[in-house]
């Protein structure tokens, strides 16, 4: 596997959830901890690379606070988001994983009587302020990806009652970001329908927005523990654990290659 560029950095890594960090927390060397803004902040070792972990809570504003932390306060040049998200995509099952080639905020945007006209973050959502909508993957580390997907198949994740096992996918394409947990088949298709999304969250387009501000790379490793229809909560609470371990496998082969 090609190595990146050198870099004295460390990579910044970022989860919502507990479930999601402990992965990593329990396997980072000489760790060290501390809070900035109720936020925890831990420093170590994983697979020999320099890492700053933090748990950022769940939401947009939480993952942009918690992005910006890691870029101002411990100079991370590198950002990656691993957890859980809902698929959009029919295709894909639980426990699969989705590597944003790029992020939307299907939240931001104006609001009309056919629903939200999707607008650049940040920018006016009035007619005539360009049609540009999220951010896309470096190419560079889509390549990272990809010599990472040479090695071994990713653990497999187990099954709903009476279903054969699972070994997970891996797909590429458009994560879409808002502020809510969707649980609706109607919701799912539109969101789906505009972007073209494989896969929805609550974090990865605040996490992109703010790398892109500062002009640092960024990678979002989404595994799917809901099919963001209205059987999504079930769902969510029985496969988080799974999906987020199967997540944090990958993204332990791609730390040495970021």
């Amino acid at each position: 596997m090609s190595q990146s560029h050198p870099t004295t950095a460390p990579i910044g890594i970022l989860c919502a959830l507990p479930e999601e960090l402990r992965l990593y927390r329990e396997e980072v060397e000489r760790a060290t901890a501390a809070t900035h803004g109720g936020i925890e902040v831990v420093r170590g070792t994983l697979a020999g690379c320099r890492v700053v972990l933090v748990e950022s809570g769940i939401g947009k504003v939480n993952a942009a606070s918690a992005a910006t932390v890691l870029v101002e306060r411990y100079a991370c040049d590198r950002l990656l988001l691993s957890g859980v998200a809902g698929a959009l995509d029919p295709a894909l099952s639980i426990g699969d994983v989705v590597v944003g080639t790029r992020v939307v905020q299907h939240d931001y945007g104006r609001a009309d009587d056919d629903g939200i006209v999707a607008y650049q973050p940040g920018g006016a959502p009035v007619p005539g302020a360009g049609d540009r909508v999220g951010w896309p993957l470096r190419a560079d580390l889509l390549a990272h990806v990809h010599a990472a997907l040479a090695e071994e198949p990713l653990p497999g994740i187990r099954a709903r009652s009476g279903d054969v096992p699972h070994v997970p996918a891996v797909h590429f394409g458009t994560i879409a970001t808002g502020d809510v947990f969707v649980a609706s088949d109607a919701v799912r298709e539109r969101i789906r329908a505009r972007f073209g999304a494989l896969a929805v969250d609550m974090e990865s387009g605040a996490m992109a927005q703010v790398a892109e501000r500062y002009g640092v790379a960024w990678l979002v490793v989404r595994a799917v523990s809901d099919l963001a229809g209205r059987e999504g909560l079930v769902d969510f609470g029985v496969f988080l654990e799974d999906a987020a371990h199967t997540a944090a496998a990958l993204v332990r082969r791609l730390v040495p290659v970021l």
